[in-house]
């Protein structure tokens, strides 16, 4: 269960005495993951790290969801070219609110420890920050990828990033960590909490890092800046649309990062794709099993009856309802301008190029006629698969 999925265990004998001791003894492993509220939600790519907490959760080992209020303070140079800028005290406080909300959406709130770092970085005070410090080369330091690409490239690096990695090491200290989890890009810093705590006089955690999660185009990993990804916190019509909509071959490693189902059911799934069942089954049940997680199961069935009527070319039953004013004279209104006006379009020329791809239907019927013009009345106005409006002219 520890291994699927994940792209390195470090070291994996290390873990496997932990769940040794653990079964001898009763007592469950203590698991952290830190996340710094750097954004006001999450999207799907996010919550991969999350699985993993749910699933050793499920196996009965106590989870930490730990809110980095004091390291976003310092800003994690991880995978960064330039210093990042720190945010203010109202914006970390305001994040931090929705991002318990969301992980409990895969989360057991029930069994999760919740914790904030400033609990023990705000006390270490400047005395205890220099102690800290002094456990740590800046040599040491120097070999991380992003700290010696900037260095050489003459890039500026500011002493507080250096602080990052060591605050991050030093809540595994803390919090008496057995295992802590991260993405990939975390390496170093979930490294330097083994290093503390050896420091401190603990038994060093292990690390468990999981990949980054491929985004919608199935190339570029899940991204807001790329717009291939799924947010948590989307319509549930929107979010089993994009989930239908990545590949064939993506499906089975989204399976494998983001369902619940055991590695013998997907297994099983995967061979009756192989023997020639249609891989769109297969699709729909992931899209269903993601929607149900972030919505309902209710959510989720309206959602697939809805992509099954826009299949058939069918209208939603919900759809926005928008009244538009036609000129004084009352001259019918071009097809551009009412694509802009409803918001189903960011402006009249795209609406035209979206024409010209066979991408809008009014009524039904795909429009050819970039010239067309309504005149009052209603209309079912249609972009490409996913987009709809009722638009009154009057």
């Amino acid at each position: 269960m520890t291994l699927r999925g994940c792209d390195e265990l470090i070291p994996q004998a290390d873990w496997v005495k932990k769940l040794q001791k653990s079964e001898a003894s009763g007592e469950p492993l203590r698991i952290k993951l830190g996340l710094d509220p750097t954004a006001p939600d999450i999207h799907i790519g996010h919550t991969v790290v999350l699985n993993k907490m749910r699933q050793l959760q499920d196996l009965g080992h106590t989870v930490i969801f730990l809110i980095g209020d004091f390291t976003t303070t310092i800003g994690d140079p991880s995978g960064r070219n330039s210093t990042r800028p720190p945010l203010t005290r109202e914006q970390i406080e305001a994040n931090a609110q929705t991002y318990y909300k969301q992980a409990s959406l895969v989360l057991d709130p029930a069994r999760t420890e919740i914790r904030y770092n400033s609990e023990w970085s705000d006390p270490l005070g400047t005395r205890g920050l220099i102690q800290l410090a002094a456990k740590y080369t800046v040599a040491r330091m120097m070999e991380r990828n992003d700290f010696h690409d900037r260095f050489h490239a003459g890039t500026p690096i500011s002493v507080h990033e250096f602080l990052y990695p060591l605050m991050q090491g030093y809540d595994s200290v803390a919090l008496k960590s057995d295992l802590e989890l991260g993405g990939t890009d975390q390496k170093f810093n979930l490294l330097m909490g083994r290093h503390l705590q050896a420091e401190y006089g603990q038994e060093p955690q292990c690390i468990l890092t999981m990949p980054l999660l491929e985004g919608l185009d199935g190339v570029e990993k899940m991204s807001k800046s790329k717009n291939n990804y799924i947010g948590i916190s989307e319509e549930p019509n929107t979010m089993f649309a994009k989930v239908l909509s990545i590949s064939d071959v993506l499906m089975w490693r989204w399976y494998t990062l983001l369902s619940f189902k055991s590695e013998a059911e997907i297994a099983a799934l995967k061979a009756e794709v192989e023997g020639g069942r249609n891989p769109k089954d297969a699709k729909v049940a992931l899209a269903r099993e993601i929607t149900a997680r972030f919505h309902s199961t209710q959510a989720a069935d309206a959602a697939e009856q809805d992509f099954a009527n826009r299949s058939k070319g069918g209208v939603p039953d919900e759809i926005p309802e928008v009244q538009l004013a036609l000129a004084e004279d009352g001259a019918p209104m071009g097809i551009g301008a009412l694509l802009k006006a409803a918001g189903l379009a960011a402006s009249s020329g795209e609406g035209n190029r979206l024409i010209d791809g066979g991408g809008v239907r009014v009524d039904s019927s795909v429009v050819s006629d970039k010239g067309l013009k309504l005149a009052a009345g209603t209309y079912v106005v249609q972009v490409g698969k996913r987009k709809f409006a009722r638009v009154t002219l009057g």
